[in-house]
Parts: C-alpha cells; sequence; structure tokens
C-alpha cells in the first residue's frame, strides 16, 4: 500500500516561513491542519476494539510504502521533531523487517512534472530528490515518486542515469507488454494493454535503447480508486474485502497486490481512515495470511519477467497526457471556469526560466568550477543554511577566493536557480483558475527569481514577463489576466531590507528583543556570542545601539542595526525612527548608516523635538533627516501585524469587559429569576453574563500556571474554576475562552504525565484527584480538550508500569500486548504496589481516556 504524502512549498519567498492562511482555519496554514488530520495520526494511529476503545498505537509509516516530498519533510522536521523522527524510525524498522529494504522512497524535489522540464531540471530534480532522502533516511533511495506520475522516456532514461531502480505508475500509462525474451521464446507476443488492462499484480521492466532499464509497478487502478474515491476505506474489513477481489488464482509463482494513493487520503481527505489501515495491519491482513511488504523488497525476490512499454507522455490525474499543465484541457478542481491561462503561463515561465539561464551560466562561470554541478550540490545548502556549510560549499566550488560581494551574488545566483525550479511546482496547473493561492505562489517565486537577477546583472526581466502574463486570461474580473495577478498578488509582497529594518522597528515598541514569540519566527540566535543578535525571521539582526522614550501618549524609539540575509548574505547597516501616536497611527523611517556622527544627531533631534510633546515636530525632524519614504502599520508582515492590533485592541477589550462584568453583578438576580422560572432572559443580560465570566475563567485559566499546577495556589485556582463553570452551566452561558483549549490540554497532559511517574504512593492521590478534577473541569467548560497526547502517553506506560504496581507483578512478566508501542517511556527497575482503589482509580483513567483496561478492571473486582 503506497501513500504519496505531500504538499507544494508554501514559504514566503523572502521569509522562508509559511503565513497565515485564513482557509486553513482553525490552524495557521493548511500544513498544519494536514499536520494535525494525517501525518501525526498516522504516525500515533489507534486500533480500536468493537467498543471504540484503545487496544494499540501503531506507526502506520510501518507498513505503508511512501514517499514525502522533501519540502514538506523539511516542515515537518522544523514544526515537530518527534513526528518527523517517527517517519524516519518506521522505514529503519522497515528495513530491519524486510531485508534492508525500507518503505520510503524518494520523490522528484518540488513535485514539477518531469515531461515538462527541460533536461538540466530534469536532473537537479531528481538529484535534489535523492541528496535529500539520503541525508535524512541514512541510505541511498531504490525507488522515486514522479509528481503526477508524469513520465516520458526521456524522463525514464533520467531516473536509469541517477541509479533509480524503481517507479511506480497508473495502468493507464501502459502501452503493451509481453513476456522478457528468453532462450527458449526469443521473440514473444506483444500484448496491447493501452485500455489501463495491464496486469498489476507483477512488476515490469522497461527497457530504453542501450538495454538497460527501469522496473515499474502498475497500482490496481479500481482499488486505489475506491480507497480516494468510494468506500473501500469505510473499514479495516471493507478494504481487505476489496484487496481480496485482486488476488489471481492461476498458479503464478507470486504476485503482488499495490494500489497506491494520496497519503493526505488516510485521515485529511477522509477522516479516522488511519485506524482503518491501522487494523487492517496489525489484525486483518495478517488474519488472512497476507504479508505487507513494499516495492523494494518485492523486487530483490521477484525481479521482473515481463517487459513493458510506455505510452509516450502520461500522468495519473490527466486523461490528455500531461495537458493539465499546460492546456486548456477540461481537467481541474471544481468550477466550469476555463483554463486557457495555462499554455501562456507555461511559455511565460519557460521563457523567464531559459533567460535566467543565460544569466547564471554568464555570471556562474566566473564563479563557480561548473555552475550545473553547484547548482545540483546546493540541495545540502537549502537543508542546513549555517554559514560552516555555505562557507565549506562555496569553498569547494569557487574558481578563486570569493569576496564577500562575490559570495552574495554567488548565493544569489543559487537562489535564483532555486526559484526559478519552485516556479514550475505541478499545483499552479493542476486547478481551475491561475489567481487560486497555488497559482500565485509560483508567481512568487519567479518574481524572486526576477529580483535576484535584477542585483547580480542589473538587467530587467521583469516587463517582458508581464507582457507574456497578460496572455494568460483569467476567469476574475478583477484580475482580467496574469498580468493582473501578478500587480495585484505578487508585487505587493515583495520584501526590501528597509521594510525588514520598519518591521523590527514597529514591532520592537511591543516587543523585548531578543526573544521568542510563537508564530512569529523571531528566535535567539544560540551560536551568537552577543545576546542582542538574533533571527527575525531570515535575516540576522544585530542591534548596535537602541533608544525608547515615551511622553504621554507619543512613544518614539530610534535605533541602529546591521541586517544579514541568513540566505543570501546581502544586507545593510541602517538607522530607523518610529514614532507610535497612539491608537494605529505610526510613523517609521529608514535609511542606510552613514557615520556616527550623523547618527548621533538624528537621535538627539529626534528626542529633544520629542521633549516638547509635540507630534508634529518630531515627524518634521524625521522627514529632515530620513527624507520621505515612510513606514506604517500596514508595512509589518502579516504576523506582527495581527498581534500588534490585538495588543492596542486591548484597552477598549477591558474596558468592554469591566463594563460587562459591573451589567452583570448588577443584574444578577434578575437574571437568575428568569432561569428559575425557565423563562428567556433579555439577550443584553445573558450576553453580559457569559462575556463576565468568560473573561474571569479566561484571566483564572492563565493564572494556572504548570509551574504552580500542583501547588496550593494551583488547587485554590481549580476550585475557583470549578466554581465559574457551575455558575455559567446554571446560566446556560457558553463560555469563550481564547486558548483555553490549549492552555487545558498543557496541564491535563503535565497531570498525566505527574500521575504515572508518581513514585509516592502518599501522594498519588493528590494527583489523581486534581487530574480528575481537571478533566472534569474541560468537560464542563465544553472547551473540546483533545486527549490524544494523555492516550499515547498513558498507553505507553500501562504494559511497562501501570499494569505492574497495580498487581504487584515484575514488568519482566508481561510481554505485553498486540499493538502496543512503547513510544518514549522505558521500563522502570522498581516497582511500587498500590493499593486497591489507587489502582482502580488509575485503572479508570485509562477508561476515561477510550482506553482498553476491562480485563484489568475485573481482575481487581
Amino acid at each position: 500500500m503506497h501513500g504519496h504524502f505531500y504538499q507544494p512549498p508554501r514559504e514566503n519567498p523572502y521569509l522562508n516561513e509559511i503565513e497565515r492562511q485564513p482557509s486553513a482555519a482553525p490552524f495557521h496554514n493548511w500544513n498544519e491542519r494536514i499536520y494535525h488530520e494525517c501525518y501525526r495520526p498516522n504516525a500515533f494511529a489507534r486500533v480500536l476494539n468493537d467498543r471504540g476503545e484503545i487496544v494499540g498505537i501503531i506507526n502506520n509509516f510501518e507498513y505503508l510504502s511512501f514517499n514525502i516530498g522533501p519540502t514538506l519533510m523539511g516542515w515537518l522536521e522544523r514544526y515537530d521533531r518527534q513526528v518527523y523522527q517517527r517517519i524516519i524510525e518506521a522505514d529503519r524498522k522497515s528495513c530491519k523487517r524486510l531485508g534492508g529494504h525500507g518503505n520510503a522512497i524518494a520523490q522528484v524535489y518540488n513535485h514539477i512534472i518531469m515531461p515538462l522540464a527541460n533536461e538540466r531540471d530534469k536532473y537537479t530534480q531528481i538529484r535534489w530528490g535523492k541528496a535529500d532522502f539520503k541525508s535524512r533516511f541514512g541510505r541511498d533511495p531504490e525507488g522515486m515518486w514522479l509528481a503526477e506520475t508524469a513520465i516520458d522516456y526521456p524522463t525514464v532514461e533520467a531516473l536509469i542515469n541517477e541509479g533509480i531502480k524503481f517507479t511506480i505508475l497508473a495502468p493507464s500509462q501502459a502501452q503493451t507488454c509481453r513476456p522478457i525474451a528468453t532462450e527458449d521464446n526469443p521473440d514473444p507476443e506483444w500484448y496491447d494493454v493501452a485500455d489501463s488492462s495491464i496486469d498489476p499484480a507483477r512488476p515490469y521492466r522497461c527497457f530504453i535503447a542501450d538495454g538497460r532499464y527501469l522496473d515499474i509497478f502498475f497500482y490496481d487502478g479500481p482499488i486505489s480508486s475506491d480507497m480516494g474515491f468510494s468506500d473501500a476505506l469505510n473499514s479495516s474489513y471493507d478494504l481487505s474485502e476489496r484487496l481480496a477481489h485482486a488476488i489471481h488464482t492461476d498458479e503464478r509463482p507470486s504476485q503482488i497486490i499495490s494500489v497506491a494513493t494520496d497519503g493526505e487520503t488516510f485521515g485529511h481527505h477522509k477522516g479516522g481512515t488511519e485506524k482503518t489501515l491501522a487494523y487492517a495491519f496489525l489484525r486483518e491482513f495478517p488474519d488472512r495470511g497476507w504479508n505487507i511488504s513494499n516495492f523494494g523488497h518485492y523486487l530483490s525476490q521477484h525481479p521482473p519477467t515481463w517487459e513493458v512499454q510506455l505510452k509516450p507522455l502520461t500522468a495519473w490525474s490527466c486523461a490528455h497526457g500531461v495537458g493539465r499543465w499546460q492546456e486548456d484541457c477540461g481537467c481541474a478542481s471544481g468550477g466550469e471556469w476555463h483554463q486557457k491561462w495555462r499554455r501562456p503561463l507555461r511559455d511565460a515561465l519557460n521563457h523567464l526560466r531559459d533567460e535566467l539561464v543565460d544569466i547564471y551560466e554568464t555570471q556562474g562561470y566566473e564563479m563557480f568550477q561548473d555552475p550545473w554541478k553547484a547548482r545540483d550540490e546546493y540541495v545540502e545548502v537549502i537543508n542546513n543554511r549555517s554559514w560552516d556549510t555555505v562557507d565549506r560549499f562555496l569553498s569547494r566550488h569557487q574558481t578563486h577566493p570569493l569576496e564577500p560581494s562575490e559570495q552574495i551574488n554567488a548565493l544569489r545566483l543559487l537562489e535564483m536557480q532555486r526559484h526559478a525550479l519552485l516556479m514550475f511546482t505541478s499545483c499552479g496547473w493542476f486547478f481551475e483558475e491561475i489567481s487560486r493561492p497555488e497559482g500565485t505562489q509560483i508567481l512568487r517565486y519567479a518574481s524572486r527569481a526576477i529580483e535576484l537577477a535584477r542585483e547580480v546583472t542589473g538587467k530587467d526581466l521583469e516587463t517582458d514577463f508581464l507582457s507574456q502574463l497578460a496572455q494568460a486570461p483569467s476567469n476574475v474580473d478583477i484580475f482580467e489576466t496574469g498580468a493582473g495577478v501578478y500587480e495585484k498578488n505578487v508585487i505587493s509582497s515583495q520584501v526590501s531590507l528597509e521594510q525588514v529594518v520598519a518591521h523590527f522597528a514597529i514591532s520592537s515598541l511591543f516587543n523585548s528583543y531578543p526573544t521568542t514569540h510563537q508564530g512569529l519566527s523571531i528566535t535567539q540566535d544560540k551560536s551568537s556570542p552577543l545576546d542582542k543578535d538574533f533571527f527575525l525571521y531570515c535575516y540576522l539582526v544585530e542591534q548596535q545601539d537602541y533608544q525608547l522614550q515615551r511622553m504621554g501618549s507619543l512613544t518614539l524609539a530610534v535605533g541602529e542595526i546591521n541586517l544579514t540575509s541568513e540566505v543570501t548574505r546581502e544586507g545593510g547597516h541602517f538607522v530607523f525612527a518610529v514614532l507610535h501616536l497612539g491608537g494605529w497611527d505610526f510613523h517609521c523611517c529608514v535609511q542606510p548608516f552613514s557615520n556616527r556622527r550623523s547618527y548621533l544627531s538624528v537621535k538627539e533631534s529626534l528626542f529633544n523635538a520629542l521633549q516638547q510633546a509635540s507630534a508634529a515636530h518630531v515627524i518634521l525632524g524625521m522627514a529632515e533627516w530620513f527624507g520621505d519614504q515612510t513606514f506604517s502599520l500596514d508595512d509589518l508582515f502579516a504576523e506582527d501585524r495581527l498581534r500588534i492590533m490585538t495588543l492596542l485592541s486591548q484597552e477598549t477589550l477591558n474596558r468592554v469587559d469591566q463594563l460587562y462584568t459591573q451589567v452583570y453583578r448588577d443584574n444578577y438576580g434578575v437574571l437568575r429569576a428568569f432561569h428559575r422560572d425557565n423563562m428567556p432572559p433579555p439577550a443584553e443580560l445573558q450576553v453580559a453574563a457569559s462575556m463576565a465570566l468568560s473573561q474571569r475563567c479566561f484571566s483564572l485559566l492563565n493564572g494556572l500556571k504548570p509551574e504552580n499546577f500542583a501547588s496550593p495556589e494551583g488547587f485554590n485556582l481549580l476550585l475557583e474554576l470549578e466554581a465559574i463553570a457551575k455558575e455559567a452551566e446554571s446560566l446556560h452561558c457558553r463560555l469563550t475562552i481564547p486558548d483555553g483549549q490549549d492552555l487545558l490540554e498543557r496541564l491535563t497532559l503535565l497531570g498525566f504525565w505527574e500521575v504515572l511517574e508518581n513514585n509516592d504512593p502518599a501522594s498519588l492521590n493528590c494527583h489523581l484527584e486534581r487530574l480528575e478534577r481537571l478533566i472534569d473541569l474541560a468537560c464542563t467548560l465544553q472547551v473540546g480538550l483533545c486527549l490524544t497526547r494523555c492516550q499515547e502517553l498513558y498507553f505507553s506506560y500501562l504494559h511497562h508500569k501501570i499494569i505492574p504496581r497495580c498487581f504487584g507483578i515484575p514488568t519482566s512478566a508481561l510481554n505485553g500486548s498486540e499493538g502496543t508501542d512503547t513510544l518514549e517511556s522505558e521500563e522502570t527497575p522498581s516497582q511500587i504496589t498500590l493499593d486497591l482503589p489507587q489502582s482502580r482509580r488509575l485503572l479508570r483513567l485509562g477508561q476515561i481516556l477510550a482506553i482498553d483496561v476491562s480485563l484489568w478492571l475485573e481482575r481487581l473486582e
């Protein structure tokens, strides 16, 4: 069973961070949403009994054949190291189980349609995919997934040349097949299978002109389709029954049943189906006597005895070859809009790519011994942008010791080529409209490539590119053409160094730099010897000077910083001044640093003007020193802008909360009387009660910190929260508690950890009571408490600590249960036996978590 796990690169080309995507709400972006719905659930997949209780937690990646796009894998590594490591470990375990053949296969780097790529891009995509795979899984890939399974014979040859042994295709991509010639049968008959009738139960060998070959597996098309678009994943039984229909009853010595679909099907497109897989892997398939293999393992035991010829140009999601990525072929996802924009967009990007190639070769040969080899190996820098890595890379490829300015241009050229590859990411053409986020994103990559080319050569490629985009008609009137999309959605998102400085300046009025802000990508540079150096997104900020002063409603900050891009090392030495006039009004100016005397004069002049408490004097002084260019709150990057807008609104919200609280207190008796008599109270009073109790609850929850959770203070806060929850329940108030779910989940997980790690039976009851009350509180508050991590923690301790402590038996006497996944727990050297009430209470916690502990509870009875 193969899962193609992939998400397109979504990072802002200037910041190397994914910005907020409102359509992914309640999550920050689509990667996060699918992570919670698919990637993490498959790494910790539940095996359920017929009562819906957990009897096992397994890592589906140990049994799934899979590829994960390198750009997605890089994001996972940054976002959740635990899930990332679970995927790596799954491949290692499958290697051990299947004779050195791991479940993971590689993918062409950023999902470009290979038949539409030029030869160099084909090879770079394969080489980057291989290098990224090896850096993560510690081995060379045997197979490689092609974006949309798009293939032609030049792609086959490129895969062979790069040492790839096999790929996976749709049955509709085969033209003819026959047994491989032998001495007994030197010229076997070809069979026409162009109607998708090729037998997917065997591997095939695809030869090229010189006799070399690529092995190909064709997945079972009907079953794969039913998994993605029908009911085959409704249950593990339904899945097994569907797979059973593919079994051949002839006398062939071996056969493989293989299916392939988007990995996101398992949990994202079809919620909860990771559980279907888990039960099938653990129980259903073994009970039917089926071996769960992968393509590399099967190939090692059963080399192809048949060969295949492919159709000239095909993909799995387009009935018109690869028309979906270059033609108005009608293939799209939803809507009835035309796709006449596809060909002009493809032509414009191809033309831009060729112009960028000319620049890269002309400039690159002055700096690199072999510019194209440098590009192929640049992936190691993409995965690790430390200065040591970059220095080693440049030293290996440079024609001569590069001066700092030459290093910047060398990195600009390589980044230009990276963005030239990213702008061909397939999803830009996949849907029905060029102005969708996917089309806009690839145009942003094109824009960044154009900008980098201009910085190196001074040549303007944008005008010509826009004229070609004007030939791509949009379905949306406001854009008219691709040029309109570029001008409205792309140019407005470009980021200059001055804007980064302005962002720092304005946000510094509300941040205590350097620090870490969740979701803002502002982190301390751990390798820096100076506490004042830190990263703002992908820019290193070195504060040389900073002074802030408040005068009434005015706040003025003046500073001097060095700014350096982590990506290209370009940067500058800047001075800035920012004036906050109160509310939403900010006035910020930035200019290059000229000299120390001038900077000190600016600072002295502006702070002297502030002493007069006159905004006009300060703004006139800023105009005199900095000129006419100014920045405001609108120029902040979206994440910080939202946070600062929230902070600026807080004073008003506090006054509103006080008003609601006063109304609630003044009318409490009236409100109670309405509810006592089962009469609907005035809406204004009901709203006031809900808002007042929500605010009080929010305040108390924020006081219930992990560090005081187990203290008397924390217990008192818990009592207050319980009282508020009961009051809200009696008044039929639905509380709104920002971040309440997240906070309660972290506290609940901490509570479980304290209970499970507790080695003092005397204090265990106190910890158990606090945890039980916390769970009850969360249920009463209706915050949507998610206990998945608590389930995983409890289950990992169940057979290694909980049961031994409840029954006074050594851990070594337990063999565990089928499906047990120990996760992070370790066997405890000494066990402390609990008394009967404690044991019963501890096991009933498992019942609360929907874990099957019925057998052990019955034994206690």
